[in-house]
C-alpha cells in the first residue's frame, strides 16, 4: 500500500492542470491518502510512553519511584509505586492501542475504497488513496465523492447534479451543483482526455460554503464558485454519472481541513479538583517539613546516644542531613494523601480510574434509558463524550434555538401580508376571527389540478382574491413561485416534486403553487410557471443568493413581454430599509402585521421588487460579470454590486410560516423552569455554550456531530438534566468525600506514628497492604456506590424539580465539603492509631505474653480500618443493589484472605525477604482483646457520624430526606390500604362515612417533619421561598448572572 504524504509548508494559491500528473506533481501536492493514525507496530511502546509521562501524574510517579530506589531514603519497597504505575501506563495504552486499531481499520477502509481515474483515456478502477490532484474521476448515483472535485460535466442537463451533503455539515436536504457551460458538453472520455485546462484557485482552506477559483482554458478564463465544486464526503444522488477534476486531495480537502483536535471540556469539579489538590500537596509537603524537623531534632538530642548500636546510614554525618533524607522518606510515604496516585492521563486534565468507569457508566445509563428513545425515528438517547456528566447536574441557564430543537422543522404556510391585508385568520360564518375549536373546513383547491393534497388554508378571502385578479396578490405569488432555488421533478404527469435547499423555501413555492402559481421547472437560463393554467417561462438573468450576511435572497428575470424585474424576500430588519420611500405608509401597516404574527410564534419575510431599465441592467450585469472574473476579493465586489441593485424597492407584502412545537416542549420549560433553570432562546447558530445537547430533527444532525449529548425531541432534556444529570453529580461528590475520607483516614496514622518511632519514617502497615490499599480493598465498594446510587427514585426526581438545586449550588462537593471529609479523615486516623496504641500498652495475650508488639499493632490498626471504611461506605449508599453488597463484604473478604496467605508459612518459606509477618494474623486476630479493640474503634469512629446524621435528618431535613420519608408513608399507606380490602370482604356491612378508609398525613403533619423544610412543594409544582442560606447562596450567584458559567447550549 503507498503510504500517504506528508504535509506540505502553506500555499499561496493553487494551480492545477488537468491530465497532466507530471505537472502537478513538481508541486508535491498530498494524495489522497488519509492517516488519522497516531502509531503502528514500531513506534507504538516508545511514542506513547513519551505521550503519557508528557502528563504530570505520570512524572509524579516516576519521580517517586526514583526516590524508592535511594536506599538512604525508602522505607517502602520499589513495587507499592511501580504497581500503580504500572496499572496506570497498561490500561491507558490498551485504551490508546484500541483507539488507533479503529482509526487504522477506518484509514484502511476509506483509502481502499474503489473509484474510476481517466488515465490514458480510458476509465481504471484505481483504490481512492491512488487518486492524484488533475485526475479526471467518474461518478455514478449513490456514491460519495472521493476528493474534492470540479464539476465537468454530467448526465443531467445543462451540467446539473444532486448531492447529499449528510457527512459534511449534517443536512439531509438535496443540494445543486451545476458545471460551468464551457465544461457541460464533455460528456465522454474522448473529449475529457483532451482537456487540459489549468484551475487557478485558493489554497486549501476550511470553509465549507465558499471557493473562489478560476479556469484557464483555450485562452479564455472563467470564474469558479462553491457552485461548481464537488466536496469529499457528499454523496451524489439522482444523477447517474458525472465526472470532475481533483483540485484538493486527501488532508486538503475541506473534510479533513475541519476534522481537526477536539476542545476538551473541563467541569466545574474538575477546576476545583485542581485547585484542591494543589492544596493537599502543599499540606504534603507541610507535614514533611513537620516531620523532618522532628528527625532533625530527635537524632541531634537523643539519636546521638545511640549511635553504637543504632548507627546513621552510609553518607549521612549529621541530624540536619538525617533529617532533609527523612523529608523525603515521608513524602513516599505520606503520598497517598494526594489524589494523583489513582490518576490517568486524559488530555489537559487528569482522571481517575474509577472516575473514568463511573462517568462511562453514567454515559451507558444514558445510552440505555428507554424513556429517552424516539421509536419513531428508532433514535436512541447518546453521550458523545464521557467528560461532563457530572455538569448535566449543575445546570443554570439553557441556551435554545427554536428551529428543529423545540420546533418540528416541518413548515407551514400559515399567514401572509398582501399590500396592507392581512390573511389567514380564521374566520367564522359571520366574519370575526373563531374560537379554539371552531376552526371551519380548509380551503378547496380543486380548480388547480396540480394542487399539493397536503396543503391546508383556512382563508378562503385570499384564494378569492386570487381568482378575482386582484394584482397585487398575483405578484405577491410570482414573487414566491420565481426566487427561490427550489428544484422540481415531475415523475408522472402533474404529480410534482419539489426538492429545496430549506423546509422555509419550500413551505413558500408550495403555498405558491396551490394559490395557482405553479413552479414547473429550470434551467441555468430560464424558469417556468404556470400561472393560473397558463405555462409562462421567465428568462433568468442573475440569482442573487442568500447568505448569513445579506440575510435575503433576489433573482433578476425578463418577463416574456421583455420586462426586467428584481424580485427579493428577506429579514424584515434588511428589506424594510431598503424600501423606496413612496413605500412608508404600506410599510407601517406591513410592520403592524409582522409584530402580530412575530408575537404567535411565526417565522416571517418581507417580500419587495423593483423595475429594471434594460441600459442600467446592461452596465450593471457587465460589472457583475467583471467582478465575478477577479479571483482578488470576489466576494466583496459581488456583495457591493448586489447591495446597489437591491435598493429604492417597492414592497409586496410579509409572509408568516408556522414551525410547530415538538410534543411536550411546554411542560418541559414549565419544568425545567421550576429547577431554577433559566431557558433563553436565541437566533442562529453562534453562541458558545458550556455543554451541547444536540437535537436530531428533520433538518439533519449537524447538531448531532458537534454536539456533547443528543437525543430526538426536546421534552427529553428534562430527564437527561433532572435525572440522569442530577444522579450523576449526586454520585461524582459521594465519590470524591468518600475518597478524601478513606486516603486521609488511611494516611494520617503514619503521621501520629512518626511521633513515636523516633520519626524514623517507618511504616505502621504491612507494605502489601500499603499496595492493595486502594487498588483492592477499598476500590470497588466506592465505585459501586458511584456508579448506581441513588437518593431518590426517578420518578420523584421528576416531580420535585426543586430537588436540583443543590447541584446549582454546588452544595454537595465544595471548598466547605472537602474539609468536612479531610477533617472527618484526620479525626478516624486519630482514633485508628490512639485506641490501639493505648489498648495496646499493658494488654497481654491469652498465655501472659505482652501484646504489643509492631507487626500486631500493624494488623491491628490495618484490620480497623478496613472495617471502619467499609461501615462508612455503607451508611452513605442510599440505594443498594445486589452489586454494592457483592462489593462491599466481597472487600472485607478478600482482605482477610489476602492478610491470610500474606503472612503464611509457604509464601514466607519461598520469598523470607519479602513477607516478613509470618504467623502473625493467625496470632494476632486469635486474641479476643485485640477483637475488642476493632470493635471499639469501629464504634468510636462511626457513631458520631450516625448521630450527626439522625440529628441532621431530624432537626434540618434536605428535600430529598423528606421525599423519601414521603414516599415511605405512601408504601405504608398501601400496604394498610390492601389490607383493609382484603378484610372487608368478610362482611357485607356498607357505611356512608365521608372521609378517607385509609390513613392519612396526620402522622406525618403531626410530627413537624413536613414543615421544617420550606421549599418543599409536595402538593405540586408551586414555587415557594427556600431556606435563608440557599436563598442566599443564589442571590450571590445571582449577582454575577451577566456571565453564567453553567451553560447548555441546545
Amino acid at each position: 500500500m503507498e503510504r500517504c504524504a506528508a504535509r506540505r509548508a502553506p500555499e499561496e494559491e493553487r494551480r492545477v492542470r488537468a491530465n497532466a500528473r507530471e505537472y502537478n506533481e513538481k508541486f508535491q501536492y498530498a494524495s489522497n491518502c488519509i492517516k488519522t493514525s497516531k502509531y503502528n507496530i514500531v513506534t507504538f511502546l516508545p511514542v506513547n510512553l513519551f505521550e503519557q509521562f508528557q502528563e504530570v501524574a505520570n512524572t509524579y510517579f516516576l519521580f517517586l519511584l526514583i526516590l524508592q530506589l535511594i536506599p538512604q531514603i525508602s522505607s517502602l519497597s520499589w513495587f507499592t509505586t511501580i504497581v500503580p504505575l504500572v496499572l496506570v501506563l497498561t490500561i491507558t495504552a490498551v485504551k490508546d492501542a484500541t483507539d488507533d486499531y479503529f482509526r487504522h481499520k477506518s484509514d484502511n477502509q476509506v483509502n481502499n475504497r474503489q473509484s474510476q481515474v481517466l488515465i490514458g483515456g480510458v476509465l481504471r478502477q484505481e483504490q481512492w488513496m491512488n487518486v492524484r490532484v488533475g485526475d479526471i474521476i467518474k461518478l455514478e448515483n449513490n456514491q460519495f465523492v472521493a476528493a474534492d472535485l470540479l464539476l465537468l460535466s454530467s448526465s443531467e442537463p445543462h451540467g446539473l447534479c444532486y448531492i447529499e451533503t449528510s457527512e459534511l455539515d449534517g443536512e439531509t436536504n438535496m443540494k445543486v451543483r451545476q458545471a460551468i457551460p464551457v465544461t457541460s458538453e464533455l460528456g465522454d472520455t474522448g473529449k475529457l482526455a483532451g482537456f487540459d485546462g489549468e484551475v487557478i484557485c485558493e489554497p486549501p482552506n476550511n470553509k465549507l460554503d465558499k471557493f473562489g477559483g478560476t479556469l484557464y482554458w483555450k485562452e479564455n478564463k472563467y470564474p469558479l464558485s462553491n457552485q461548481n465544486m464537488l466536496l469529499r464526503g457528499c454523496v451524489l444522488r439522482n444523477t447517474e454519472w458525472c465526472f470532475g477534476l481533483v483540485v484538493f486531495a486527501g488532508p486538503d480537502t475541506k473534510l479533513m481541513q475541519n476534522s481537526g483536535r477536539t476542545k476538551f471540556k473541563r467541569t466545574s469539579i474538575d477546576r476545583l479538583m485542581n485547585t484542591l489538590v494543589l492544596w493537599i500537596f502543599g499540606f504534603l509537603v507541610c507535614m514533611g517539613v513537620i516531620l523532618a524537623i522532628g528527625n532533625a531534632i530527635w537524632e541531634h538530642e537523643v539519636g546521638v546516644c545511640f549511635q553504637i548500636y543504632l548507627p546513621w546510614d552510609e553518607g549521612v554525618h549529621s541530624a540536619f542531613f538525617s533529617g532533609f533524607l527523612s523529608f523525603w522518606s515521608y513524602i513516599i510515604i505520606l503520598n497517598t494523601v494526594v489524589p494523583i496516585s489513582l490518576y490517568v492521563s486524559m488530555g489537559s486534565v487528569t482522571l481517575t480510574p474509577s472516575v473514568e468507569v463511573i462517568r462511562l457508566g453514567h454515559s451507558y445509563f444514558i445510552n440505555w434509558d428507554k424513556k429517552m428513545y424516539c421509536a419513531k425515528r428508532r433514535t436512541p438517547a447518546e453521550a458523545r463524550t464521557t467528560t461532563l456528566n457530572e455538569e448535566l447536574g449543575q445546570v443554570e441557564y439553557i441556551f435554545s434555538d427554536k428551529t428543529g430543537t423545540l420546533t418540528q422543522n416541518i413548515m407551514v404556510f400559515s399567514k401572509c401580508s398582501v399590500n396592507g391585508h392581512s390573511y389567514g385568520d380564521v374566520q367564522d360564518v359571520l366574519g370575526p376571527k373563531a374560537e379554539l375549536g371552531e376552526r371551519p373546513e380548509p380551503v378547496d383547491f380543486s380548480f388547480n389540478p396540480l394542487a399539493d393534497p397536503r396543503f391546508q388554508f383556512w382563508d378562503p378571502s385570499l384564494l378569492e382574491a386570487v381568482k378575482l385578479g386582484d394584482p397585487h396578490v398575483h405578484e405577491f405569488f410570482r414573487l414566491l413561485s420565481l426566487c427561490h432555488t427550489v428544484m422540481s421533478e415531475e415523475r408522472s404527469q402533474g404529480e410534482l416534486f419539489y426538492k429545496a435547499q430549506s423546509p422555509d423555501e419550500g413551505a413558500l413555492v408550495a403555498a405558491a403553487r396551490n394559490f395557482g402559481f405553479v413552479f414547473r421547472s429550470r434551467t441555468p437560463k430560464t424558469i417556468t410557471v404556470q400561472e393560473l393554467g397558463r405555462a409562462v417561462t421567465y428568462q433568468l438573468l442573475a440569482i442573487l443568493d442568500f447568505n448569513n450576511i445579506r440575510k435575503r435572497m433576489s433573482v433578476i428575470v425578463r418577463s416574456p413581454e421583455g420586462k426586467i424585474r428584481l424580485y427579493c424576500k428577506g429579514a424584515d430588519t434588511i428589506l424594510l430599509e431598503r424600501l423606496h420611500p413612496l413605500n412608508q405608509d404600506l410599510s407601517n401597516i406591513t410592520t403592524d402585521h409582522l409584530n402580530e404574527y412575530a408575537g404567535e410564534g411565526l417565522r416571517t419575510l418581507v417580500l419587495a421588487y423593483k423595475d429594471l431599465e434594460e441600459s442600467y441592467y446592461e452596465d450593471w450585469a457587465e460589472r457583475l460579470r467583471r467582478a465575478g472574473s477577479v479571483p482578488e476579493a470576489r466576494e466583496d465586489r459581488l456583495a457591493r454590486l448586489y447591495d446597489e441593485v437591491e435598493h429604492d424597492m417597492m414592497l409586496l407584502g410579509a409572509t408568516a410560516i408556522e414551525d410547530k412545537l415538538q410534543q411536550g416542549v411546554p411542560e418541559t420549560i414549565a419544568i425545567l423552569t421550576l429547577a431554577n433553570i433559566k431557558i433563553w432562546v436565541l437566533t442562529g447558530d453562534k453562541q458558545a455554550a458550556h455543554i451541547g445537547v444536540g437535537i436530531s430533527g428533520q433538518e439533519g444532525i449537524q447538531a448531532v456531530l458537534a454536539s456533547d449529548y443528543s437525543f430526538s425531541q426536546f421534552k427529553f432534556l428534562q430527564r437527561l438534566l433532572l435525572v440522569h444529570g442530577r444522579w450523576s453529580y449526586l454520585r461524582m461528590c459521594k465519590f470524591l468525600c468518600y475518597f478524601f475520607y478513606k486516603n486521609f483516614a488511611f494516611t494520617m496514622v503514619h503521621f501520629w506514628f512518626g511521633f513515636f518511632c523516633g520519626f524514623s519514617a517507618q511504616t505502621v502497615y504491612d507494605q502489601y497492604f500499603i499496595t492493595l490499599y486502594n487498588i483492592v480493598y477499598t476500590s470497588l465498594p466506592v465505585l459501586a456506590m458511584g456508579v448506581f446510587d441513588q437518593d431518590v427514585p426517578e420518578q420523584r426526581s421528576m416531580e420535585y424539580p426543586k430537588l436540583y438545586e443543590p447541584g446549582q449550588l454546588n452544595l454537595l462537593f465544595n471548598k466547605r465539603e472537602f474539609f468536612i471529609c479531610i477533617a472527618q479523615g484526620i479525626y478516624t486516623s486519630v482514633l485508628m492509631f490512639f485506641i490501639p496504641y493505648g489498648v495496646f500498652a499493658d494488654a497481654t495475650r491469652d498465655d501472659g505474653a505482652q501484646l504489643a508488639d509492631y507487626q500486631s499493632f500493624a494488623v491491628t490498626v490495618a484490620t480497623s480500618l478496613v472495617i471502619v471504611v467499609s461501615v462508612q461506605i455503607g451508611l452513605d449508599t442510599g440505594f443498594w443493589t445486589a452489586i454494592n453488597h457483592f462489593f462491599i463484604w466481597g472487600s472485607l473478604a478478600a482482605y482477610f484472605a489476602i492478610l491470610f496467605a500474606m503472612h503464611s508459612d509457604g509464601l514466607f518459606q519461598m520469598f523470607p525477604n519479602q513477607f516478613r509477618f509470618v504467623g502473625n494474623a493467625q496470632n494476632t486476630l486469635a486474641q479476643p482483646t485485640v477483637w475488642l479493640t476493632i470493635a471499639l474503634t469501629t464504634v468510636v469512629c462511626i457513631m458520631p457520624v450516625v448521630a450527626f446524621r439522625f440529628l441532621k435528618l431530624d432537626l434540618k431535613p434536605e428535600l430529598s430526606d423528606t421525599v423519601r420519608y414521603t414516599q415511605l408513608v405512601r408504601k405504608k399507606q398501601k400496604t394498610q390500604h390492601r389490607c383493609m380490602r382484603r378484610v372487608g370482604r368478610a362482611g357485607s356491612r356498607r357505611s356512608g362515612y365521608a372521609f378517607s378508609h385509609q390513613e392519612g398525613f396526620g402522622e406525618l403533619i403531626m410530627s413537624g417533619k413536613n414543615m421544617r423544610l420550606s421549599s418543599l412543594a409536595l402538593a405540586g409544582f408551586a414555587a415557594r421561598p427556600s431556606a435563608g442560606w440557599i436563598e442566599t447562596l443564589r442571590k450571590k450567584k445571582g449577582s454575577d448572572a451577566g456571565s453564567p458559567d453553567k451553560a447548555l447550549k441546545v
